[in-house]
């Protein structure tokens, strides 16, 4: 189960990344702020795959 999970989290991240590297480039956002975009992002989306992580491990 743990290793599923971890699969797919780190397929979510790849491809969340993806698609912010495109929301960068579509939306022509300077270089200089495209890491605290990137950051912001992953943070998020970690913190959104912990409370799934913890939800489904405890339920």
């Amino acid at each position: 189960m743990i290793s599923i999970f971890i699969i797919f989290a780190v397929f979510n991240l790849f491809y969340i990344n993806k698609m912010t590297n495109s929301l960068c480039l579509q939306k022509e956002i300077p270089e200089e702020r495209q890491p605290k975009v990137f950051r912001t992002i992953n943070i998020l989306i970690t913190i959104l795959l912990i409370s799934s992580f913890v939800e489904i491990l405890y339920a």
